[in-house]
């Protein structure tokens, strides 16, 4: 009874959901390492995100949050310490008569999920339970530590699966997922140029046995292809910054209203769930680092990833301040236009380019902490250390660089 009035009272709120995103699942069978991936660039109006650590349900977990959200009532992709990790994108195809993005209760049932789930017959479970209409119109991709990994297309009556473990449904191991879904009026699709140059991408990388986490983050999040237009914008790279150089700049993976990125690296047979990274992107992919996440029995997270009340994040901040620079007309349709010269060049002085090698090194880093963990067992100090380590060398990266 008081999980059903908790859900209508969120209903009765009308929070905002996801408006549009890129999302993939990927069988552990057919990544580099033998471990499942779950993928999620989200794309939101609602511009300002952060991570955060909960200890409100069953299992901890954490999660990516509207800063604006202070009771933290929805979440829009995480992971708990059970190992199961889950994602969406805003389907607007499932619900006749409606557009889809009906301020539905995605972002609610994702919390619900990782508060009481641990695999993916317990996320089954969850949905079974729903009251009807559910009031979703969402894929939502998860994985478990038991090896499952799939999609559901979830509408206000039904869900219907995706098993990416299925060769039948996903012949080299992977589903991806824009802004509509197969089981829907596919005459209402949206999303196409996203989905076309995902699927390209990962087919590529699956003739080279190449599909990873790292592929995910540089290839995928950061793909400056257009999957309708056959743009690149690597063709026409300018020689420096000297000169504005304006492109126009719609319907890539990366968008405008990108804000977070989220790359959940599950674990093989045998390996604890504690083991779960989530290789997390704060802002723009364009303007911004990679940095893992761990549930912890602390809550410890990356100071720059996360804040107090409706303060934003230091890395949001950060990232934002150089999206401006990308984005110089803040009028009209400025937010169309790209100033290529500043994200990247042939003297390889772009943003892009000089933000790199700090994510470079914070991979490296974090590299020597789990190639003990995954021996040893994650320590909890160690993990702090590792923490302190990269807030100082990020916020020294972004000071010393960008004066910022």
């Amino acid at each position: 009874m008081k999980k059903l009035i908790i859900f209508f009272v969120i209903l009765l709120a009308g929070l905002l959901q996801t408006e549009a995103c890129t999302t993939a699942v990927i069988s552990g069978k057919y990544t580099v390492d033998g471990r499942p991936l779950l993928f999620k660039q989200r794309d939101t109006h609602d511009p300002n995100n952060k991570f955060a650590s909960f200890t409100d349900g069953k299992y901890p977990y954490v999660a990516v949050i509207s800063t604006r959200d202070t009771v933290r009532r929805n979440v829009f992709g995480g992971h708990n310490s059970a190992g199961f990790a889950i994602i969406n994108s805003a389907s607007y195809n499932l619900n006749p008569g409606l557009d889809g993005d009906e301020k539905g209760l995605d972002g609610y049932i994702m919390k619900l999920a990782l508060q009481t789930c641990a695999s993916l017959a317990d996320f089954e479970h969850l949905l079974d339970s729903l009251p009807r209409p559910i009031r979703a119109s969402s894929n939502f991709g998860v994985i478990d530590a038991h090896g499952g990994a799939a999609y559901y297309e979830t509408s206000d009556k039904r869900y219907i699966k995706y098993d990416a473990n299925d060769e039948k449904t996903a012949p080299f191991g992977y589903i991806i997922r824009t802004n509509f879904s197969f089981s829907g009026d596919r005459t209402r699709d949206k999303g196409l140029g996203r989905f076309e140059v995902a699927s390209a991408l990962f087919y590529q990388a699956s003739l080279k046995k190449n599909i990873s986490y790292q592929f995910i983050l540089r290839d995928v999040s950061r793909s400056l292809k257009h999957g309708l237009t056959g743009v690149d914008l690597y063709d026409n790279i300018p020689e420096n910054g000297n000169k504005t150089v304006l492109v126009p700049f719609r319907d890539f993976i990366p968008r405008y209203v990108t804000t977070s990125v989220l790359v959940f690296q599950g674990v093989k047979e045998n390996e604890s769930p504690s083991q779960t990274i989530l290789w997390s992107i704060l802002g723009s992919p364009l303007t911004s680092v990679a940095v893992p996440l761990w549930v912890n029995a602390k809550g410890y997270l990356p100071g720059i990833v996360t804040s107090e009340g409706k303060s934003s994040a230091p890395l949001f901040e950060w990232a934002s301040t150089l999206k401006q620079q990308l984005f110089p007309i803040d009028r009209g349709e400025g937010e169309d236009y790209l100033d290529l010269a500043a994200l990247i060049t042939k003297d390889h002085k772009g943003i892009l380019q000089t933000l790199e090698p700090a994510e470079t090194q914070v991979l490296a880093e974090s590299h020597k902490y789990i190639q003990k963990w995954r021996k040893e067992g994650i320590k909890i100090e160690e993990l702090k250390k590792l923490n302190d380590w990269i807030d100082q060398y990020v916020s020294g990266y972004y000071k010393n660089t960008y004066g910022l």
